[in-house]
């Protein structure tokens, strides 16, 4: 099978793979790359946790294909801390018991970023509908939405503790 060569930023590095043919995103980032962060949930686009942002955006990467992100800038859950500090999405998350099995966490911390970026204030309502493109089996999402309005407060105030 013919490889591909394909170059784009992943948490602000550049990098160079060369991917098979109709390979997805979520298979280069986890097998190529090294990047484990976005889990692979169903395979079909239809629970959420491989979210990525790719220029911004929340992608599914299980449906994404790899050679589509040429030259574009993704970002994982990976990117989100700096060094030892965690973003404060994480960290909250964290606080707060937003996570319990972990699993969806990367693509809930993916499409609450985005939303954020996009809505620094936003209402409850706006929170669950950001994040309806992501299933939680465990906290029955009230941790979850808590913890974005949460971070979202932090992140206006400029308290980034």
């Amino acid at each position: 099978m013919a490889k591909t060569p394909v170059q784009f930023t992943l948490n602000g590095t550049h990098r160079a793979h060369f991917v098979d043919g109709g390979a997805n995103l979520l298979d280069v980032l986890r097998r190529e790359v090294g990047d484990l962060s976005p889990k692979y949930g169903c395979g079909q686009g239809t629970c959420g946790t491989c979210t990525v942002l790719i220029n911004g955006e929340p992608h599914l990467s299980c449906l994404t294909l790899a050679e589509s992100v040429e030259g574009k800038s993704l970002e994982t859950t990976s990117g989100m801390a700096n060094g030892p500090d965690l973003h404060p999405l994480q960290r909250i998350f964290m606080e707060s018991f937003a996570a319990q099995c972990g699993y969806c966490t990367p693509g809930m911390l993916m499409a609450a970023k985005a939303l954020l970026a996009g809505n620094p204030n936003p209402t409850r309502e706006e929170v669950i509908e950001g994040i309806s493109g992501n299933i939680c089996r465990c906290t029955g999402y009230e941790p979850i939405i808590d913890a974005i309005l949460q971070a979202a407060v932090e992140l206006r105030s400029g308290r980034v503790a």
